[in-house]
């Protein structure tokens, strides 16, 4: 597990939007939908930011935790305690898949992995230990537990070749990385270790060669990191809660950040909850698509 003792480039990141979203979380951008899709996840909707300005589409579900688009066509959405697949790109659902009965624990955040099946994380309400899992879906929405004993699942994103996992659950306060071999996560380790007084890591992206980048719950920035555990960049933003990043735009060169206005007072940091774009000179990878 690395850390840096240099001193990191220190980027700003800039505004989008206002504060549009309570908690907005899990960007991602996809030619497809036109832009950058994201969600608010307690208020259940899917938010598309487009040239043309941002669009919401209302869900009939509490929870809309992170989308992902389908190769197929339409997306998939993670909801309270399942998932739920649209077969257009600004349609609603039209197929469920409930995973667990409990109402104290739901879903959080997800990816696709690089043989194109659905990563998904939760956590209880309570975050109380170990209460949730990651968990995986194949095409055929048969699901199966990748990682148990998870207490607040958030980033997941892999390395440019495929060999590498990088997972987060935040109470940990690290990164973990896993070897990604025939299909399956092993040889977890940590990465990456943050410390209490800069943030809780949560949603996260790797670039095109190999950086991670974490955002930083209560921290007010996003750090990226090299592939042997170096920081090399800080992006600050002017708000603390620090939700999730992903890189997009026609080059794949801008730094979508997410941000929430959770447990804020009406007047406390006028633009929590907003989008944040910064340019680090690091550029992404194209979305990976879920095949079910």
């Amino acid at each position: 597990m690395s850390s840096s003792l240099t001193d990191p480039v220190r980027v700003a990141a800039a505004p989008l939007t206002g504060p549009i979203a309570h908690h907005a979380e899990g960007p991602v951008w996809a030619e497809e939908w036109g832009g950058l899709r994201f969600v608010d996840l307690d208020a259940g909707a899917i938010l598309t930011l487009r040239a043309d300005g941002v669009s919401r589409l209302q869900l009939d579900e509490p929870i809309a935790a992170f989308v992902r688009p389908r190769r197929s066509g339409g997306y998939v959405v993670a909801v309270e305690r399942g998932i739920a697949l649209a077969d257009s790109v600004d349609g609603f659902p039209v197929r469920r898949v409930d995973c667990w009965a409990e109402t104290d624990v739901r879903m959080n955040d997800g990816t696709v992995d690089p043989d194109g099946r659905l990563l998904a994380g939760g956590m209880a309400y309570d975050a109380r230990p170990g209460a949730s899992a990651l968990y995986r879906f194949d095409a055929d929405l048969r699901m199966e537990v990748v990682v148990p004993d998870v207490t607040v699942s958030n980033g997941i994103d892999f390395s440019p070749d495929g060999s590498r996992g990088y997972f987060v659950d935040s109470l940990t306060h690290r990164i973990d990385v896993f070897d990604y071999r025939c299909g399956e996560l092993e040889n977890r380790r940590g990465f990456v270790e943050i410390e209490p007084a800069e943030g809780l890591p949560d949603g996260l992206a790797v670039s095109a060669d190999g950086s991670v980048w974490v955002a930083l719950w209560g921290g007010g920035a996003v750090h990226g990191y090299s592939p042997d555990g170096r920081l090399h960049t800080i992006v600050e933003l002017p708000v603390t809660q620090v939700s999730a990043c992903v890189f997009g735009g026609a080059d794949l060169d801008i730094l979508f950040i997410t941000t929430s206005r959770q447990g804020l007072g009406d007047g406390d940091e006028p633009e929590a909850g907003g989008v944040f774009a910064a340019r680090t000179g690091h550029r992404g990878m194209p979305v990976r698509r879920f095949a079910g």
